[in-house]
């Protein structure tokens, strides 16, 4: 078990035991956040499915209804992304850069735990699909 406020440190070894029981607790917190925010929204919707007669405000209510459903897609395939990075962590590429293999930093972890490339490797994979894109 760790303590609620350890955090990772370089000053021990990459991905051990404290540190991938941090980093699973980290994601599902984080999936369990947008499966409570998903469910929160279902409800609104169905609660909020009046037949408004000013067109305006119908027009109004179906493109916040749009913005809502789009958001809560880009959380699904987030979702997704979240028991990828569980998998890693149960057979042990977690933390590790897809391209070089190298370990991706801690603090880059922490601060996107769904993280599959070092920094330099995302910057590299960004150059290249926007140069792909401009031609």
């Amino acid at each position: 078990m760790i303590d609620t406020d350890y955090r990772p440190s370089e000053d021990e070894p990459f991905m051990n035991e404290r540190q991938r029981e941090y980093f699973r607790r980290k994601l599902l917190a984080w999936k369990n956040d947008i499966l409570r925010e998903a469910r929160e929204t279902l409800v609104v919707l169905q609660n909020d499915n009046e037949n408004l007669p000013d067109l305006a405000d119908r027009a109004s209510s179906e493109t916040d209804r749009a913005i809502e459903l789009r958001a809560r897609d880009r959380q699904r395939k987030l979702i997704a992304k979240i028991d990828s990075a569980l998998s890693r962590l149960d057979d042990g590429t977690y933390g590790y850069c897809e391209e070089t293999g190298e370990p991706i930093s801690l603090k880059r972890l922490d601060a996107r735990p769904i993280a599959t490339f070092s920094i330099e490797a995302q910057e590299r994979h960004e150059r290249r699909e926007r140069v792909y894109r401009e031609e």
